[in-house]
């Protein structure tokens, strides 16, 4: 089943009211570029679809091995660089924390099961993102 989101910007700032028909989140830009701060920028939310997958994967691995967690903390950074043909790389960096008396073993499964939650192969993978047609 393909994902659908919904999106209304605004006028005020470049908040954007994000839903997928159940829940809603706002959007915006920092006041710096003359949004209202209002929430998560598009890069902000990107991260935090990568690292919530990379927490509930770890979470989910646990119960079915039935291994003892606590809470699992996730904290991702990214950066992108213009290459000298005006393409970027972007790199995202994850650190992980997993509370509870597990192995350093058990740790390291779990983490390098978060590596490769769903979200992370998609966003690994080849995408195509076709131009935008009119909604009417």
């Amino acid at each position: 089943m393909a994902t659908k989101i919904k999106i209304k910007n605004i006028p005020t700032g470049y908040q954007s009211i994000i839903s997928n028909g159940k829940h809603t989140i706002v959007g915006d830009e920092p006041v710096n570029v003359k949004g209202t701060d209002l929430g998560m920028t598009p890069t902000q939310l990107v991260l935090a679809g990568i690292s919530m997958c990379k927490v509930a994967t770890i979470r989910n691995v646990a119960r079915r091995k039935n291994i003892k967690i606590g809470d699992v903390d996730a904290e991702l950074t990214q950066v992108a660089k213009r290459t000298a043909n005006g393409s970027f790389v972007t790199e995202v960096n994850s650190a992980i924390k997993i509370e509870g008396d597990i192995t350093d073993e058990q740790k390291a499964m779990l983490i390098k099961e978060a590596d490769n939650c769903y979200v992370t192969r998609l966003v690994k993978g080849d995408w195509v993102i076709n131009d935008s047609t009119e909604l009417s």
